[in-house]
């Protein structure tokens, strides 16, 4: 029998109304004859009892953990048992198991486990015994036996991670807006759900800020060739998500996303000519940073010197570490980057022309650029991101209706 996974997150889940259509979700799937396996996030969002958040907030500010990894797996696990439960109240057998039961191998990174391999053998004999697995997403265990987690938005990629080992026809990742859209709707008049994306532009916008997949989930899918959809609970459509979407050269860009509270950094070496001493200062700065698990973006290294972009957090590490090594340093907080995704940009010139004309015309200075195959990155000081979110997604036509990629 053909499976199918579906993957109900903590808003899918977090009262009894959601979770009754989330089960008619996993039985319409059933009466179809297909096999459904299902995932489970923790139930609703903090201040709510057994939300992850709620759960961290039991130990404070403690570093990860074994200890840690195992009481944030609890959330989970609650969910999938309340979850099968309530299947099997309807007339199914149903299975409660943890990441561990159905077979998620990871090393111990605690807090951001790896998936090494997946054992589904559980998996397997439950389908073939008319059951309903009921998975306990964002969780996995080591080969020495502890539990571990996979990081925030991890039973994403618990979905991917089982849809790819059952060789599922699909994976389904509910949620609680209708697929992914050209740009938030919360900030982004026109703003539309887009019916189809490639896995690679999807990689792209989970990276870049759009919270409706996890980013590694997006990531594992794109390499193990899994297609999914991104569905929203109540109107059970959204987009598909794999390698059947055309890009369009005369609508180039797909999407655009924001990530707030970014500081831009400017390393300044000034007069320094002797070219082994500039990039024994460079790799001191990368290496001190990397020591400090600091995590940079906008990477640019040149003659005029090191820029990028760090959390605005991390500001005050930036700083202590770059402070001994002879060299002027430039910050600028309170900024946001744009990402402007698009696999119709290869090849296709003029997009950053479009890009720049809009952001002039809505009069958004642009602090520092970058880009890749199928991304152009922009940051702008943040009290002008939404003006120039606006500004891009008018620009490009995303705001014209559903944007269909067949």
């Amino acid at each position: 029998m053909k499976s199918i996974v579906q993957k109900f997150g903590g808003s899918s889940l977090s009262n009894p109304e959601v979770r009754e259509v989330a089960a008619s979700r996993v039985l319409e799937t059933r009466s179809r004859g297909m096999a459904p396996v299902v995932v489970c996030s923790a139930l609703g969002r903090a201040p709510d009892p057994y939300a992850t958040d709620t759960l961290s907030g039991l130990l404070g500010p403690s570093h990860r953990s074994a200890n840690r990894d195992l009481l944030l797996a609890c959330g989970e696990m609650i969910a999938c048992a309340v979850f099968a439960e309530l299947l099997s109240s309807w007339g199914v057998v149903a299975q409660a198991m943890t990441g561990a039961q159905a077979g998620l191998i990871t090393d111990e990174n605690f807090g951001e486990a790896k998936i090494l391999r997946v054992e589904p053998g559980n998996l397997i004999q439950a389908i073939e015994a008319g059951v309903i697995p009921v998975v306990a997403g964002f969780q996995g265990v080591s080969v020495r036996g502890a539990i571990t987690t996979l990081g925030r938005g991890g039973s994403d990629l618990s979905a991917i991670a089982l849809g790819a080992a059952l060789h599922s026809e699909s994976v389904e990742i509910y949620t609680d807006v209708s697929g992914v859209m050209t740009g938030d709707p919360r900030r982004i008049a026109g703003a539309h759900p887009i019916e189809h994306v490639e896995w690679g532009e999807m990689v792209e916008l989970a990276a870049e800020g759009a919270k409706v997949m996890y980013a590694k989930g997006a990531e594992l899918a794109r390499v193990t060739n899994t297609p999914y959809m991104v569905k929203g609970l109540l109107s059970n459509v959204g987009t598909l998500i794999d390698d059947g979407a055309k890009p369009d050269s005369l609508r180039p860009v797909t999407g655009i996303t924001a990530l707030r509270s970014i500081s831009f950094v400017r390393v300044i070496q000034g007069d320094i000519d002797d070219l082994s001493l500039r990039r024994a200062i460079e790799l001191a700065l990368f290496e001190r940073l990397a020591l400090r698990e600091v995590s940079i973006d906008m990477i640019n290294v040149n003659d005029a010197g090191i820029f990028f972009t760090v959390d605005m957090p991390e500001v005050d590490t930036v700083r202590r570490e770059l402070s001994n090594l002879n060299v002027a340093v430039r910050i600028r907080s309170h900024c946001a980057k744009l990402s402007i995704v698009g696999s119709g940009m290869r090849g296709t010139p003029g997009v950053m022309h479009r890009v720049m004309q809009a952001l002039g015309a809505a009069e958004v200075p642009v602090i520092h650029s970058t880009d890749s195959n199928i991304t152009i990155s922009v940051l702008v000081p943040d009290e002008d991101a939404q003006r120039a979110e606006q500004a891009i997604h008018d620009a490009f036509r995303l705001g014209e209706g559903p944007v269909e990629r067949v």
